[in-house]
């Protein structure tokens, strides 16, 4: 009996040794295929990510770059080593205070208009930059080409002053859907034509400052017009659109402009944006707000580039000369 049970013994014992040498080579076959598939899957993804990034960065580097340039904040007998861009200017006045170089910005427009209130603002404040000479004079010489609005600020006998000048006057009145400045850049659009638009570019003088939701309605209009080069000037800084899935160059005029800039995701957030030439620069960062804005950046060099998957605002102060 005890040889008998020995024997069973050692045949369980043989037994399992034999399961677990199976069992275990099995075990050991399993990890291998399953790390050979994982591999294989992380190296195609991997490759294939790299190939996005390539094509990706392919893609940058062949982009056409938008320029922008601040040329207009310097005297137009100035040479401008930096920035070739040649634009043709028109000039938004609205019911703010001028900014100090409002002279200069008429100057530069083939085209001055007035957005109802804004009138006010020339025919008041013009003479206050030319102390040493007859107001009407002034008056006469800066002479807006357009008065439009909805004509709910403008005074009857500044109205009555230009219109007598040859002032074309257009009472919109009847339309309370949009805001004056719109009406503007919509006139403005519908004059020049569609072969010259992407030479164009709109100074928007007193578009900040006061109200806020004014200034809110200022910044729709340049969502709402894409397309068209807008700027938005106070006397302490300008704001303009930056369009998605766009590379931009901009060149820095250091004597008049910065350092200090900011670039703000507007309409949705940014999940990717990619600057050169500030301080801080971005490197496929997101923007939203919540989260990071690149506010208070500082420009470094004389150009600054951008790119982003979603429209910014760009910004940057103005000397105070």
């Amino acid at each position: 009996m005890k040889q008998v049970m020995k024997k069973w013994g050692s045949m369980c014992i043989e037994l399992y040794g034999n399961i677990k040498e199976r069992y275990s080579n099995i075990f050991v076959i399993i990890i291998i295929i399953i790390w050979s598939i994982k591999g294989g899957r992380d190296e195609k993804y991997q490759t294939g990510f790299r190939r996005r990034r390539s094509i990706w960065s392919r893609k940058r580097e062949r982009m056409e770059l938008m320029s922008h340039c601040s040329s207009f904040l310097l005297p137009p007998e100035t040479p401008n080593a930096t920035c070739s861009l040649s634009l043709n200017y028109a000039l938004v006045v609205l019911n703010q205070s001028l900014p100090r170089f409002a002279p200069l910005l008429w100057e530069h427009a083939k085209l001055r208009v007035c957005a109802d209130g804004g009138a006010n603002r020339v025919y008041d404040e013009m003479p206050l930059f030319f102390p040493h000479q007859q107001p009407s004079h002034v008056r006469s010489r800066y002479k807006p080409d357009v008065i439009k609005g909805d004509m709910d600020s403008i005074r009857k006998e500044v109205l009555d002053f230009y219109a007598k000048l040859g002032t074309k006057i257009f009472d919109e009145s009847h339309d309370q859907d949009t805001t004056d400045l719109h009406k503007c850049v919509a006139y403005i659009r519908d004059l020049i034509p569609s072969i010259d638009q992407a030479a164009l570019c709109i100074l928007v003088a007193g578009a900040l400052g006061g109200r806020f939701d004014h200034e809110i309605g200022n910044i729709n209009v340049l969502c709402r017009f894409s397309n068209t080069r807008i700027i938005l000037l106070s006397d302490d800084c300008l704001i303009h659109l930056l369009p998605k899935n766009q590379g931009h160059k901009i060149f820095i005029q250091h004597s008049v402009e910065g350092p200090h800039c900011g670039l703000i995701p507007i309409g949705m957030p940014s999940g990717s944006s990619t600057t050169t030439g500030l301080k801080w620069d971005l490197k496929d960062t997101p923007m939203r707000f919540g989260g990071l804005v690149s506010t208070s950046n500082v420009v470094k060099g004389d150009i600054v580039t951008v790119l982003s998957d979603s429209d910014l605002l760009w910004t940057i102060s103005i000397k105070k000369l």
